[in-house]
């Protein structure tokens, strides 16, 4: 396999703060590569390297092949607010466009249009200035995939994007022979696109192929190797240091390289490589709660004529730990600011929210921090114990909030607002911007979390470990109560979805009292056959997307995969909506 980019020798460090130091690795035709690291480690610096927008500090090589074709996603998208979405992809577009002919540039024309609509942005015609930040997102995914790079280089993909666009991107890059280098915090996305992990740790640079739980193994493999090492070094050490009191300091060259050698022995010695925890046992213990939280009847609320919460009932119990979910823009913010008390002026509200006495909420919103830039960590927070649980270490605790990173900024807001020991935690896009790290030890305190807590994702892995009862906004007002995980939601939807796009099949005319109560035998057989033959096809399936992304297969041999991959999916879709019918007449 050809490499793609060479990274050789490059360094760089922001006054005393090295961020990364003389790394070096290669990117490979057809890997799929998720970076991965702390917030603040150089994640995006290291992007803006490659892009040529910023450089190393110690010179180094940044080396792409030859006359392939490069696409680099960047977290803000430059745009010019008077252009049509249309005329931005168009002008963003244009190096690859300029040698089309008119013919070619309308077939681009259409997947533009393709793209944008299964985008959810209908109206190519809508101007830039008008449209939101999770909007902006994906028009500048719109120019990235339909310019069809040979490599793709995306800085957070996924962030601020809705559960049907992070799907839809996921496909367009899973099944995709594209090379991709990306940063993401999303595990979901990365298991079902990524190939390999790169790890950031430390200022060096790692590499694992195979997905994000083998990553973690093979991390912990290497953590404990380096420990052992140390554990190793320190038992010399004491030899070295038992000779050091014991001998006369001798001039001699044998005596004076003993001594520098038990000097470096001694460095190395207090290197025990601790991972990154976020230790919040005394954090943020809930205040108590009394019985009642949150009250709604026949809450509604709307703009003008446009109905964000229509007739809504619910009592919320202590304890409940609720997922609120639906596409971007219908509502999920403005509905828990009403329930946290901040009713937007400019709509019309209609019912009660009636709250306990004891209620003490905590809001943790999208554009929410308020920090003063010139103010230190430590002026922020005064309480170096809890800034060191939250993985702000001695040496950051003077650094001002203007130096921090995005990620960690939304880390220290985290803090500002479980340090109040709320009992009704609300969180919109709590994992936006934040790394991997902070966002596995945040699940585990929030699992442990006694008060009530309403959180307002799209990370579906987030919201599988935590939420077991979901709030669906399905548009015009309506939220829909279900009770189970979100993963089982979305297949039940996505089953809901077959059905209704299959042919109606012809209604019987014989009737109702005369239609048989239960299956035959053969219908039972035949369904117990369906249950089987959809298991081994579905196994099928992933076992060739998994050959498809693996970059193994050869040319006929990926055209046969692809081939039969096409042919699995209406094959599935047939089984599985006979498996329905069967099962609702069961």
């Amino acid at each position: 396999m050809p490499s793609f980019l060479q990274i050789e020798h490059i360094s760089k460090s922001y006054g005393p703060k090295i961020l990364f130091e003389d790394i070096s690795f290669n990117v490979n035709e057809g890997d799929k590569i998720a970076l991965i690291a702390p917030n603040g480690s150089g994640k995006t610096t290291l992007m803006r390297i490659l892009s040529g927008k910023d450089h190393s500090d110690s010179g180094g090589k940044i080396l792409f092949l030859k006359d392939i074709r490069i696409s680099f996603l960047e977290q803000d998208y430059p745009f010019d607010p008077q252009n049509t979405i249309m005329e931005q992809v168009l002008s963003g577009s244009t190096r690859w466009t300029e040698h089309l002919d008119s013919g070619q540039l309308d077939e681009y024309r259409l997947r533009i249009t393709r793209h944008l609509t299964e985008f959810g942005l209908r109206s190519g015609e809508r101007l830039m200035g008008q449209l939101s930040g999770g909007e902006v997102k994906r028009v500048a995914l719109v120019e990235m995939l339909a310019s069809e790079p040979d490599f793709m280089i995306l800085d957070e993909p996924t962030n601020h994007l809705d559960i049907e666009a992070i799907e839809y991107l996921e496909d367009q890059l899973g099944h995709s022979r594209r090379t991709l280098l990306m940063v993401t915090h999303d595990r979901y996305f990365l298991d079902r696109v990524c190939n390999t992990v790169m790890e950031l740790d430390h200022g060096s640079i790692y590499t694992y192929k195979g997905d994000y739980e083998n990553y973690l193994e093979k991390r912990q493999e290497r953590i404990d190797n380096y420990n052992a090492v140390t554990d190793k070094v320190r038992n010399l050490l004491r030899r070295e240091l038992e000779w050091m009191h014991a001998t006369p300091c001798a001039r001699t060259g044998k005596a004076k390289y003993r001594k520098e050698n038990f000097y470096r022995l001694q460095e190395r010695s207090e290197a025990v490589y601790r991972t990154g925890t976020v230790d919040m046992g005394e954090v943020a213990a809930s205040s108590r709660l009394g019985r009642k939280v949150i009250d709604c009847k026949h809450l509604g609320f709307g703009f003008g004529s446009t109905p964000i919460v229509s007739d809504f009932n619910y009592s919320f119990q202590k304890g409940e730990k609720i997922g609120i979910v639906g596409p971007n823009g219908i509502g999920k913010s403005t509905f828990i600011n009403i329930l946290a008390g901040n009713i937007p002026e400019d709509g019309v509200m209609t019912g009660t929210v009636e709250r306990g006495e004891s209620l003490k909420t905590g809001l943790y919103r999208q554009e929410g921090m308020a920090f003063d830039e010139g103010q230190t960590v430590l002026e922020t927070v005064g309480d170096t114990r809890l800034l060191g649980r939250f993985l702000f270490s001695h040496d950051m605790l003077n650094t001002r909030i203007s130096k921090l990173s995005g990620g960690e900024k939304r880390r220290l807001y985290l803090l500002t607002i479980l340090m109040r020991q709320p009992n009704l935690l609300i969180l919109d896009e709590p994992t936006n911007d934040l790394d991997i790290v902070t966002m596995d030890v945040l699940e585990e305190y929030l699992k442990e979390y006694e008060g009530t807590l309403l959180m307002v994702s799209h990370d579906r892995h987030f919201l599988d470990r935590l939420a077991d009862h979901l709030l669906v906004f399905t548009g015009e007002g309506r939220i829909k109560d279900y009770v189970g995980h979100f993963s089982e939601y979305r297949e039940m939807e996505k089953m809901k979805s077959k059905k209704a796009a299959s042919p109606k099949p012809a209604v019987s005319k014989t009737p109702r009292a005369a239609r048989p109560a239960r299956l035959s035998f053969k219908e039972k057989r035949e369904m117990e056959a369906l249950e089987r033959e959809i298991a081994a096809l579905t196994a099928e399936k992933e076992g060739l997307a998994v050959k498809m992304n693996g970059g193994t297969l050869g040319y006929q041999e990926l055209e046969q995969a692809s081939r039969r991959f096409g042919e699995l999916g209406p094959l599935l879709d047939g089984k599985e909506l006979r498996w329905l019918e069967l099962s609702e007449k069961e």
